[in-house]
Order: structure tokens, then C-alpha cells, then sequence
């Protein structure tokens, strides 16, 4: 018999939890103050703000001011408990999961897992892209980075040294044209002053996206005004191109001569893990799973399924929700509701999603936000988007380093976190 994680008992039914992200905390939040036991599983102990993780990239934030710590959030809450590990499996039959710390008993699962990077099967990509669904991810592309510059100061040669600080971005969706607009702002700013041996004219930063055009969540009139930023700023813009193969330093595409570069970002796009033990679930495209308008996973009553892994369709969503935060936070505050009906015996509401309106960047002053039928840019988009996104992050502490990481940024046109942070490696005599 498999081991029981050391996690105490109450009178109140259990809510298990996998998954710590923007569904996972908020659900965890809203029934601490109910009456149900909650069990958080993650394997991090830490929340983490994705939409910021390309700061980190780019050296425009530290880690710590995008993570807050799981066991401060919950710190209040006698009846909430934390456990860091790794889901492994669920046991629907017995009502129970299997982790990496021993079996944990539920009345009610609810899957929030999120989503991961989504290579489509590309060898090349798995290998040597870097992706960025994580602030380890994040850093290991900032280390990456400047380790390219430093090893560029290393060499005469003018096609070396391109191809270390020439940088590929594939994916145009919200991350790929942020990554691309912060990164174009630290050529033109923060690269320079840091390496003035360097000739700057040999960087280039090019953009792939295989549909016809950038953001395609986003009206076309956004996106031919990012896209217009971004080669403004000397961002190199390639849509309708598909890259074919990155081998021995090179990125082949179908439209473009090969680009020499060390150097991939993958942002094309997402897939949810695969979940063991659910096999009576209904399994879509990119992994996600089906789910009824209460977010229960079906045929299994008692679980449930939140966030980017759940597929729920609506007339306006028949492909399913957009896997960014709003829905997830939506169907998370909703289930808590909805379990305390459960619990109660009541009828339990159906979701609809309330879309509030969506928002890209690319840099100072320079930033895109619809909100229903109002299209504004520029400036006053760019200070909307720095609001909202202050406002949305866990932690007061952390709005206040944020916020004033940006003023200094925003002033100085510097960057004060341009560190190399990796593992020593320890000699063993």
C-alpha cells in the first residue's frame, strides 16, 4: 500500500488542488474563507506572474518581484495546507491522487495545472530552443544572453560574433512581440554601455510568426500597430513564415535566407501535460480537457478542471476559452462558489466569460489595449497596461519593487539587473 501524505483531517470536505497558478491560487484563496479543507499541491513553492516573465528575460526584473511565497499566502487559513510536490496520478476509484510525498485523500479534485511549452513535435526546437513558461525558464534565457555578449568581446571575427547576439524570437503572439520590443530597447539603450567594443549594427532581432499577421487574439487593426512599433524599432518582422529547421547555429525558414544565430526564443505556442489515471475524460486538441459549464470534468462528479487545461465551449467560444489569466481566475472564483452549492445541496451556476478586453507591449510608450469596442495605443494604452498589470501582481511588497524598478527604468533608460546567476561548479578532490 502506497504511503499517506502527513496532512491533517478535519470535519470539513477536502478540496485537493493541483497546480499553483493564476486558477489554482485564486480557487485555494476564495475557499480558505468557506467552509472546506483546503490541500494546494504544486511543485514549486512559490506563485508565479507569467505575464512578466519576459522582464525577467530581459533583465528588467528580479525574480523575486514576479513570485510570492505559497505558504505566506495562506498563513490565516487553519484549515488550508500546502504541500510541495509532484502530482503523479489520480485514483478516481478510491477518491484519491498519488503524489511524490505519498496518496492524498479528496471529496472534491480540481486540476489547475496550466499549460506548458508546446514544441509541436519539433526535435530541433526541444533541443535547442529556449522556452519560457517559467522563471527558471526566464532567467536561463537572461543568463543566456549575456553570456553570448560576454563571448562576442571574445572574438574578431564579425560572422561570430553575429551569430551570438543575434537573437530569434518564433511565435508572435503577446509574449513573442513583448520579448521582442524589450529586447529591442536593450540594443538600443542598455547593450551598448555595457559592451562598446561591440559593433551593435551586426545584432539583429527577428520575429517569426507563421499566421499572416502579430496577435492574432487582437483585432488587425492592433495588430499592424504593433507590428508597426516593432520595425520602427528595428525589430526584423517576418509573418506568413515558417521555420523549418534550426541546425548547427542556423534558422532555416521558407520565405527568408537562413539566419545565423545561437540564440532561439520558442513562443509559438502551448499543450497541456498529460493526466494519468482520468482515462474515462475527454481529451481535445493541445491536451485540454473537456469539461460542462461547471468546469467538471466528465463522467467524474467530483472532479473538476479549471484554467488553460480545461475546454469548455460557449456560442462565442466554440474552440474553447483564450488560456491567459482572466478566464482562469474567472473559473476559479466561480468553482468556489458553485462547490459551496455543491456541498450545500443548491443548484450550482453556469460559466460565462466576462472578456474585459486584451493588451500587448512593446516597450516605452508604445503598447496596444482594446477594451470592448475602445481601440487605444500608445502612451496612454502603455500606462493601462503598466496599471493593470501592478495591480494584478500577489504581494504589496512586490508592487513596490515593481513599481519602482519601472520608474528607474523609465528614467534612467537603464537596466540595473544584468547578472549571470547559475549553479558553481563544485571541484571534488
Amino acid at each position: 500500500m502506497a504511503p499517506i501524505a502527513n496532512i491533517p483531517d478535519s470535519s470539513f470536505p477536502r478540496v485537493v488542488i493541483i497546480g499553483g497558478g493564476f486558477a489554482g491560487m485564486r480557487l485555494a484563496l476564495e475557499l480558505s474563507k468557506k467552509q472546506f479543507e483546503v490541500v494546494l499541491i504544486d511543485r514549486n513553492n512559490f506563485h508565479q506572474f507569467q505575464p512578466l516573465y519576459y522582464q525577467v528575460a530581459t533583465a528588467g526584473l528580479e525574480p523575486s518581484s514576479i513570485s510570492f511565497p505559497m505558504r505566506k499566502a495562506f498563513q490565516k487559513f487553519k484549515h488550508t495546507h500546502f504541500r510541495m510536490a509532484e502530482f503523479l496520478k489520480a485514483c478516481p476509484e478510491k477518491n484519491e491522487i498519488e503524489t511524490s510525498i505519498g496518496n492524498v485523500r479528496y471529496d472534491y479534485l480540481v486540476f489547475a495545472i496550466g499549460a506548458d511549452t508546446n514544441y509541436f513535435g519539433r526535435e530541433d526546437m526541444i533541443r535547442a530552443g529556449l522556452p519560457m513558461k517559467s522563471v527558471g525558464e526566464a532567467l536561463r534565457i537572461r543568463n543566456t544572453i549575456l553570456e553570448h555578449f560576454e563571448r562576442a568581446l571574445n572574438t574578431d571575427d564579425p560572422a561570430e560574433q553575429s551569430k551570438l547576439i543575434n537573437i530569434v524570437i518564433v511565435g508572435g503572439g503577446a509574449t513573442g512581440v513583448e520579448l521582442a520590443g524589450a529586447l529591442s530597447e536593450m540594443k538600443r539603450f542598455v547593450l551598448p554601455k555595457d559592451y562598446p567594443e561591440l559593433d551593435f549594427s551586426r545584432m539583429g532581432i527577428y520575429l517569426i510568426e507563421a499566421s499572416e499577421r502579430l496577435l492574432a487574439a487582437m483585432s488587425p487593426k492592433s495588430s499592424a500597430t504593433v507590428e508597426k512599433y516593432l520595425i520602427k524599432m528595428g525589430v526584423n518582422v517576418h509573418t506568413s513564415t515558417k521555420v523549418l529547421s534550426f541546425e548547427s547555429n542556423k534558422v532555416k525558414t521558407d520565405k527568408t535566407p537562413d539566419i545565423s544565430a545561437e540564440m532561439v526564443l520558442w513562443t509559438a505556442g502551448i499543450s497541456v501535460p498529460k493526466v494519468e489515471g482520468i482515462d474515462k475524460a475527454e481529451v481535445l486538441r493541445g491536451g485540454r480537457l473537456k469539461v460542462n459549464r461547471f468546469n467538471q470534468l466528465l463522467p467524474y462528479e467530483n472532479i473538476f478542471a479549471i484554467g488553460d487545461m480545461a475546454l469548455m465551449t460557449e456560442p462565442d467560444y466554440p474552440n474553447g476559452h483564450p488560456q491567459v489569466a482572466p478566464p482562469a481566475i474567472q473559473q476559479a472564483s466561480l468553482l468556489a462558489s458553485n462547490l459551496d452549492k455543491l456541498v450545500s445541496g443548491k443548484k450550482m451556476k453556469e460559466f460565462h466569460y466576462q472578456h474585459k478586453g486584451s493588451m500587448a507591449t512593446v516597450g516605452r510608450n508604445r503598447a496596444v489595449a482594446e477594451l470592448g469596442k475602445i481601440h487605444i495605443r500608445g502612451f496612454v494604452a502603455w500606462a493601462f497596461w503598466l496599471f493593470v498589470h501592478l495591480m494584478s501582481i500577489v504581494g504589496s511588497k512586490n508592487r513596490v519593487f515593481i513599481f519602482m524598478n519601472w520608474m528607474w527604468n523609465y528614467l534612467s533608460y537603464d537596466q540595473s539587473l544584468r547578472l549571470i546567476i547559475k549553479p558553481s561548479k563544485r571541484k571534488i578532490s
